[in-house]
C-alpha cells in the first residue's frame, strides 16, 4: 500500500482485495451453513406433517437421521468458515500495521508530523485491528444475506404472503439500520481520536518520567494524563451510547418484523392456508431471521467503526513527506566534503559553509535553534527553505534518503537506546565482539560502562536504557555512532551529562577513532573543540568566525562568551 494520496475508502478496499481469496472461501462455507440453517426448520415441518401427525415411526427415525447428518455438516461448514473469515481479519490487520510502520519508518517522514509516538502506535494497533475486523463482518453479511434468500424461498415456497414480506422487509431494515449507524461512524471516529491522543500523552509522560521526578512535576503530569484520559473516556461513552442506541433500535425493528411474520402465518394457519408442519417450519424460519437480522446490526456497526478507523490509517499512509525523495545513489566512494550554500532553515540565515572532507570539524553556536536546524539539514530531516546542501557536489535533494543516512551519519544526543544488551545497542546487527566494537566503545569511553556492569556488555540496559545514568547513555549512544563507521558523522553535544575528566579522554578518543573521515561536532564544549582541525562559529544564523579553538577563544568575544562563559 503506498503513501500516495488515500481516502478511508481506499484503505477498505485494499484492505478487502488483499484477504478476497479468503473472504470468498469463508462466505461459500458460510452460504452453506446458512443453506443448512434455514433447512432445519423445514425438515421439521416435514417431519411434523409426515412421521408425527401420520404416527409412522420408520420415517421419523429417517429424517432425525437426516437431520443428524445435516447438523454435522453445519458444525464444520461453520468452523471452517469462521476459520477462514477470522484469518482473513487477522492477516488483513497485520499487513495495514506492517504498512503504517513503514509508512512511519520511510526515510523520507512526515508521518510522525503532529502526532505523538502513542498516537501512532494506536493507529498501527487499535485502527488496523478494526480495519482488518471488516473483512470478517463483510464475510458474515454475505452469510446473513445468503441466509434470508434461503428463507425468503423457503417461505415463498410455503406461502407467498410469507415470502413476499421478508422480501419487501429485509432491504427496509438494511436501509434504516444503515442510517442508524452515521451517529456511531462520526463518534467512533472522534473516540478513537482521543483514545490516541491519550496514548500518545502515556508514552510521552513514561518517556520522560525521570525528568518529570527529578523537577518534581509528577503531580502536575499526573493532572495533564488525568485530563486527557476524561476526554477519551467521554469520547469512548458517546460511542457507546450510540452503539447501544443503533444496536437497541435495529433489535426493535428486527423484532417487529419477526412478530408480524409469525402473525400472518398464524392467520393463516387458521383460516386453513397453512397446515401444521408448515406452520412449525414458517415459525422456525421467522425465529431463523433473528439470526441473520441481528448480523447485519453488528455488520453495520463494524462497518461504522471501520470507516472511521480507515480514514485515521489513511491520513497517517497519506501524510506528505517532510523530504523530497531522490533517486541517485550515493557513491560508494564517498570523499565526504560537505557545503552548505545561502542555506535558510528554522534559525540559519543563509548560511555558507564549507567541511573539508577527512577533516574534525567542530561547529559551535550562539542560538541552539541553528544547531537543531542544521542538524535537520545535514540528516535529511528537512530541506533547506532556501540554498542548498551537497556531499561531494552532489546536492542532498537529488539522493536516494536512505542511502544518504547511511553515508551521513547524524547521531542526535538524545537519541534513543533499545531494550537488550548494551553491545546488542552497540552493534544493532548482531553481538559480535570483535576489535572494531572494542575500539568503539573505548573511543567513547563506553568500555569503563562495560566493567561497571554485572554481566559486562551483555548486561540489559532496560528500555530507553533506564538502567544507566545520563552520562553513561551518552557514552553508549556515541560508541554506536563510532561503530557504525559512516563516511560522514555528525554528532551533537554528546558529552554534556559526563564530567571533565570523562569529557577529555572522549575528545581524544573520537579524534583518534576517526582520523582521516569526516567528522562534525555540533558543541560549545571547549573540550571536544580544542581537538577540532577547524572551528566555525554560527552566530544570529550565519558564520561568525572560523578558526581554530585557541585563535577564537583569544581573539573573538563572542566565541568566548558561548563557549567559555
Amino acid at each position: 500500500m503506498g503513501s500516495g494520496e488515500l481516502s478511508g475508502r481506499d484503505v477498505l478496499a485494499s484492505s478487502v482485495k488483499g484477504q478476497g481469496r479468503r473472504v470468498a472461501l469463508g462466505a461459500a462455507l458460510g452460504c452453506v451453513h446458512q443453506l443448512g440453517e434455514a433447512l432445519v426448520p423445514v425438515l421439521i415441518g416435514v417431519v411434523v406433517d409426515q412421521a408425527v401427525a401420520g404416527r409412522d415411526a420408520g420415517r421419523l427415525m429417517l429424517w432425525l437421521a437426516v437431520l443428524a447428518v445435516l447438523y454435522v455438516c453445519l458444525s464444520w461448514s461453520f468452523r471452517l468458515g469462521a476459520r477462514a473469515g477470522e484469518r482473513g481479519a487477522e492477516e488483513a490487520a497485520h499487513e495495514l500495521r506492517l504498512a503504517v510502520v513503514r509508512r512511519v519508518l520511510d526515510p523520507r517522514g512526515g508521518a510522525e508530523a503532529d502526532r505523538l509516538s502513542g498516537e501512532l502506535a494506536n493507529v498501527a494497533t487499535e485502527d488496523a485491528k478494526r480495519v482488518g475486523a471488516v473483512n470478517m463482518a463483510l464475510m458474515s453479511g454475505i452469510w446473513a444475506v445468503a441466509g434470508i434468500a434461503v428463507s425468503a424461498v423457503a417461505l415463498l415456497l410455503t406461502s407467498v404472503p410469507l415470502g413476499l414480506i421478508v422480501l419487501l422487509g429485509t432491504p427496509v431494515l438494511l436501509w434504516l439500520g444503515h442510517l442508524l449507524s452515521k451517529p456511531l461512524e462520526r463518534r467512533s471516529e472522534a473516540e478513537q481520536d482521543r483514545a490516541a491522543g491519550a496514548a500518545g500523552v502515556a508514552a510521552d509522560l513514561v518517556a520522560g518520567l525521570r525528568v518529570l521526578k527529578g523537577l518534581g512535576a509528577q503531580r502536575a503530569a499526573v493532572e495533564r494524563y488525568r485530563r486527557t484520559s476524561q476526554v477519551s473516556l467521554a469520547a469512548t461513552l458517546r460511542a457507546a451510547r450510540a452503539e447501544s442506541w443503533q444496536t437497541g433500535l435495529v433489535l426493535a425493528l428486527t423484532g417487529g418484523f419477526i412478530a408480524l411474520i409469525a402473525w400472518v402465518g398464524g392467520r393463516l394457519a387458521l383460516d386453513g392456508s397453512l397446515t401444521l408442519g408448515q406452520l412449525v417450519s414458517a415459525v422456525g424460519l421467522a425465529l431463523f431471521l433473528l439470526g441473520p437480522l441481528e448480523t447485519f446490526a453488528w455488520v453495520n456497526a463494524e462497518l461504522a467503526q471501520g470507516r472511521a478507523s480507515a480514514a485515521r490509517i489513511a491520513e497517517v499512509l497519506s501524510a506528505r513527506p517532510a523530504v523530497t525523495g531522490g533517486d541517485e545513489l550515493v557513491p560508494d566512494a564517498v570523499r565526504g566534503g560537505l557545503r552548505l550554500r545561502g542555506v535558510r532553515l528554522g534559525g540559519l540565515d543563509g548560511v555558507d559553509l564549507d567541511v573539508p572532507a577527512g577533516r574534525l570539524t567542530g561547529i559551535a553556536v550562539t542560538d541552539p535553534a541553528c544547531a537543531e536546524a542544521l542538524l535537520s539539514c545535514l540528516g535529511r530531516e528537512a530541506d533547506p527553505e532556501a540554498g542548498s546542501v551537497e556531499l561531494d557536489g552532489v546536492p542532498l535533494t537529488r539522493l536516494d534518503p536512505a542511502r544518504l543516512r547511511a553515508a551521513v551519519l547524524v547521531a542526535a544526543h538524545d537519541a534513543a537506546l533499545f531494550d537488550g544488551s548494551l553491545t546488542g545497542n552497540v552493534v544493532p546487527a548482531g553481538t559480535a565482539d570483535d576489535a572494531l566494537t572494542a575500539r568503539a566503545l573505548a573511543a567513547a569511553d563506553a568500555d569503563e560502562v562495560v566493567r561497571s556492569l554485572p554481566h559486562g556488555a551483555a548486561t540489559g540496559v532496560g528500555e530507553g536504557g533506564r538502567s544507566l545514568s545520563g552520562g553513561q547513555r551518552q557514552r553508549v549512544l556515541l560508541a554506536r555512532a563510532l561503530r557504525a563507521g559512516p563516511p560522514v558523522l555528525v554528532v551533537h553535544d554528546p558529552t554534556t551529562a559526563v564530567d571533565a575528566v570523562t569529557e577529555a579522554r572522549i575528545a581524544e578518543g573520537l579524534r583518534e577513532f576517526r582520523q582521516g573521515r569526516t567528522t562534525v561536532v555540533v558543541t560549545n564544549s571547549p573540550a571536544l573543540l580544542s581537538v577540532a582541525d577547524r572551528v566555525v562559529l554560527l552566530d544570529g544564523g550565519r558564520v561568525g568566525a572560523e578558526g581554530t579553538h585557541a585563535e577564537l577563544a583569544r581573539t573573538h568575544e563572542t566565541y568566548r562568551t558561548a563557549v567559555l562563559a
